[in-house]
Parts: C-alpha cells; sequence; structure tokens
C-alpha cells in the first residue's frame, strides 16, 4: 500500500508540480487553522470579554479568537447567515435563532439580567398597575417583552390592558422622549438613556424583580463546538478569569476603564451598569447548568422562554431544550 501511494505521489508531482502541491497543503493548513469567531454587543456581560482581549490571555490560554463588535441584531443575523462560530445573545434568541434555522449549543452563561432591563415610564407613572390603558414601546417577540408580560401579570394586568408599540430597542429612549408612548421597555444602556432623557422618568419594574428570566450565554454553532471543544473549553476558561478580573477589588477599576472605555462612558459612569448585571462565577455558573425547573436554572428558564416564544407566534413549535444546553466545559473543573 505504501509503495502504491508513493507511485501516485511521484505520478502527480510529474504532472502538476511539487510547489502547486505544496501551495494546496499550505491553503489546507491555513483554513483549519482559522480562529473562532464571535460577534459581541452592547451588553456589560459581554463588553466584559474585552478584558481578556487587552490583557491577551487568549494568546496565553493557547486558543485562536476573533471578537466582532456588531449591533445585537445584526450579530443574530451574522450568526444566522453562517458569518461566526458564535454569537453572544440571551437564552431565549438562542431558542428563537434554532427554531428558524440557525442552530447553537449554549455553553457558556455569562450573567443573568440583574436590574438593567427595566420598564421605564414617563413622569406620573409610578408603579406597572397604572399602565392600564397606555401605550408602551417595546420590541416585540424578545425579552423585553417577555419581561413586561411578567410585570403585568404580578399587577393584575393583561396584555390586552395595554397597547403595544413595536419599537427596537435601541430607539427606545427617543420614543419615550417623543412622548409618542407612556411607557417602555429596553436593556442598558438603552434603558439608562431613556431615564437621562426624560426628566422625572422612572423605572418601574426591572429584571431584578425576575433573576434568570434573562440569561446571557455564549452559543456557539454545533459544527464549531464539535471541531474545536478544546479550543471552546480553553475560551471558557478565559471567562472565568475575567469574571474574577472584575470582582476583584484590586482589579475592578482597571476592569471598568476597559470596559467603559470600549463603548465610550467613563469608569464611574459605567459601574452602575456593571452592578445590573450579575456576572456568575464557575461555581454559580455550575449551579444554573444543572437541570431543573424555575428561573434558577438555565433549563427551567429556557422553558419559561420557550412557552413564551409558542405563545405569541415567535415559532410554532416547542424546542428541544436540553439539544441546546451544554455545560460539560463548565462542570468539567
Amino acid at each position: 500500500m505504501l509503495v502504491q501511494l508513493q507511485h501516485l505521489y511521484s505520478l502527480i508531482t510529474r504532472f502538476i508540480g511539487v510547489s502547486f502541491i505544496a501551495v494546496l497543503i499550505s491553503l489546507s493548513a491555513k483554513v483549519s487553522a482559522e480562529p473562532l469567531k464571535i460577534a459581541y454587543s452592547d451588553w456589560p456581560g459581554w463588553v466584559a470579554w474585552e478584558i481578556a482581549l487587552e490583557k491577551k490571555w487568549f494568546e496565553q490560554a493557547g486558543v485562536d479568537v476573533t471578537f466582532e463588535w456588531f449591533d445585537y441584531v445584526a450579530s443574530l443575523d451574522a450568526f444566522a447567515a453562517g458569518q461566526l462560530d458564535a454569537v453572544s445573545m440571551t437564552n431565549g434568541d438562542a431558542l428563537v435563532s434554532a427554531a428558524t434555522g440557525a442552530a447553537s449549543v449554549m455553553i457558556l452563561v455569562n450573567d443573568f439580567s440583574n436590574g438593567n432591563d427595566m420598564i421605564v415610564a414617563k413622569p406620573g407613572i409610578t408603579d406597572v398597575a397604572q399602565l392600564k390603558g397606555k401605550k408602551i414601546g417595546v420590541e416585540i417577540g424578545f425579552v423585553g417583552h417577555l419581561l413586561l408580560l411578567n410585570a403585568l401579570e404580578k399587577s393584575g394586568l393583561k396584555e390586552s390592558d395595554v397597547t403595544l408599540i413595536n419599537v427596537p430597542t435601541n430607539e427606545t429612549s427617543q420614543v419615550l422622549a417623543s412622548g409618542d408612548v407612556d411607557a417602555i421597555v429596553a436593556w442598558q444602556p438603552n434603558s439608562g438613556q431613556a431615564l437621562q432623557q426624560v426628566p422625572g422618568s422612572t423605572a418601574i419594574y426591572t429584571s431584578a424583580n425576575d433573576q434568570g428570566l434573562i440569561y446571557d450565554v455564549l452559543a456557539v454553532t454545533p459544527q464549531s463546538y464539535a471541531s474545536h471543544k478544546e479550543a471552546w473549553g480553553k475560551v471558557v476558561d478565559v471567562w472565568y478569569q475575567v469574571v474574577a478580573y472584575i470582582n476583584d477589588p484590586k482589579t475592578q477599576a482597571d476592569a471598568l476603564a476597559i470596559m467603559g472605555s470600549r463603548v465610550g462612558i467613563k469608569p464611574a459612569d459605567y459601574e452602575p451598569l456593571l452592578k445590573g448585571t450579575k456576572l456568575l462565577s464557575r461555581e454559580e455558573a455550575k449551579i444554573v447548568f444543572q437541570k431543573a425547573e424555575g428561573l434558577n436554572s438555565l433549563y427551567g428558564s429556557s422553558k419559561v422562554s420557550d412557552k413564551f416564544n409558542v405563545t405569541y407566534d415567535v415559532y410554532k413549535k416547542p424546542q428541544d431544550i436540553d439539544s441546546y444546553i451544554d455545560g460539560s466545559l463548565t462542570l468539567a473543573k
């Protein structure tokens, strides 16, 4: 067999040349060595990756990655178009993405929203019950819509008691300031901008009231995960290094400076945004990756999102949630 292969190689090189084969080998090596392409956007739990990039922790860990900055919805579109290995998104949106053809595996939970997602109401409205009969600007079918429904239910209201105006999240602060709606639902930095732009406005309900309703994750294509699992394990390890750096009082100021610089915000102004984001250490994430009902589990939380998505016709059939979650890289250590 070896002799036959050597003879075949001799024939090939005779007719097309050794140099051409060398080029093919070089191109093949280049393709196989492409970095992992990860999309991230303007959310504290994802901006935090900037620390690892600046400190060159990925290089130290021996993993080749490229982080690409997007507006949130654009990052989901790029992932669906097959341009990325992974994208930073919410667990609910991971289900939507998969149901519409872009399957992923949630391998890392960065955080859960702990106050940064808000219902912000105009002056004079101080609680959710006062929203009855009012107009609310919200990006329908996204996590803000789910947060709003929870808030309404807890206040004895139904969705039919209010009028929803479909507004892209990045436009909510302007819409509230225009007076076209009585309240908006948005996440930071948009929710904070609404509070600043409309004097006297109030955050009448936040994700701190529903901890675990909105998990922010790193979702990877099944193909990339299967082919590069060891590399993804290194990415996960770097994440927990980032969390430790942010949470350490000795290094938190530097962390805030790096994160604030990425989005053009002073460190002192970025700190409140960080407080509204519960970053998860490895030990905390191990609990979240346990299969259980309720919002303390990524599985339980995703079931709530799945029910919402089917109810509001975001997609037709309930998703196989278990197939979209793999916490083994966190649980391994």
